[in-house]
């Protein structure tokens, strides 16, 4: 044998070395737990502790599974109720891989094992949701006090009647789906953790009549609130005018009585200013008889008179002197 080839048999026997000690060895990471298959059919037991473990190369295959906390996402579904009110619920849950042996007997891999899930805790809340009114899933605790509106109770709406009583509630009804599930799973090597309600509405053909209800309580609440306005409206115009005519006939009388006052002024003014002599006196009958001229006579007046009446007296004669003197009038 030449060196050549004998080079070539230690580089043959080197690689054949190499390729069977990387087959034997592998590596389990902390969020990892394998199982060691031979032809098809596992051998010893599931590894789950971290680090670098042996297998035979060639004959044997290791599968990794993961081993934390895994999320199942529900799908969407409409499911009827005990009250016959049928309302869409989308839940969510998650588990993990408790028994690996198990799991990889029964389900192998991970998408099968989220199909599983989505038919034993799709049926379970089905099942939960029938034996249930729609209040008991909206609902978490027994005690809970309404928040009763004010505006809604006075107008007679259906909400100011407070929460109808439950038996269970919310979370009790999201315990017991998981308590019926893990059961069932538990065989498929799953410990399911928890099962929650992530959004309970009404069927869109049911909450367009909700919604319809909802907008003509708050319509007649709106038109309540606008009779109330209105009415007290009326209430403070009509206050308004009485305080108005109140204070236009105060001051009315409070005009008169100053007139009055002014006048019974004035006249004694003048009674005093024209009573000191004869003369002034005459000056003052003239200038009164001047003012009745004044305000009664115009372009188109026409006076039948006798000529004895004292409306005459200074018509008849510039000088006073000689004018007739008045007549006295009756008293």
């Amino acid at each position: 044998m030449n060196s050549k080839a004998l080079a070539a048999f230690l580089v043959a026997i080197g690689i054949f070395a190499l390729l069977t000690i990387s087959g034997a060895l592998f590596v389990v990471l902390e969020t990892e737990q394998v199982i060691i298959t031979q032809f098809g059919k596992p051998v010893g037991e599931p590894i789950t502790q971290a680090g670098l473990h042996f297998k035979l190369p060639f004959i044997q295959e290791i599968h990794r599974f993961d081993k934390r906390v895994l999320e199942w996402d529900g799908p969407v579904a409409e499911m009827p109720t005990k009250d016959k009110l049928y309302i869409v619920v989308d839940t969510f849950g998650r588990w993990r891989i408790s028994d690996p042996m198990q799991y990889f007997l029964r389900l192998r891999d991970e998408r099968s094992a989220q199909s599983r899930l989505d038919d034993i805790l799709g049926s379970e809340t089905r099942n939960t949701v029938a034996r249930h009114e729609l209040v008991e899933m909206i609902r978490t605790t027994k005690d809970r006090k309404a928040a009763v509106d004010d505006t809604i109770a006075a107008g007679g709406g259906t909400t100011s009647g407070g929460l109808p009583p439950i038996q269970s509630g919310r979370v009790a009804l999201e315990k017991e789906i998981t308590d019926k599930a893990r059961s069932n799973l538990a065989e498929f090597g799953i410990d399911l953790l928890d099962v929650r309600f992530k959004r309970i509405n009404y069927n869109p053909a049911v909450s367009d009549k909700i919604y319809a209800r909802m907008m003509s309580e708050r319509q007649q609440i709106a038109e309540r609130f606008r009779s109330e306005g209105q009415g007290e409206a009326a209430k403070i115009n009509g206050n308004r005018d009485r305080d108005l005519k109140q204070i236009d006939s105060e001051a009315y009388r409070e005009v008169q009585n100053i007139e009055g006052k002014a006048d019974a002024e004035a006249t004694a003014i003048y009674a005093k200013a024209y009573n000191q002599t004869p003369e002034s006196r005459d000056l003052y009958e003239f200038q009164r008889t001047l003012d009745t001229y004044k305000t009664s006579f115009s372009r188109d007046t026409t006076l039948i008179l006798s000529t004895q009446s004292s409306f005459l007296r200074y018509l008849k004669s510039a000088n006073p002197s000689t004018a007739p003197p008045p007549a006295k009038l009756a008293p």
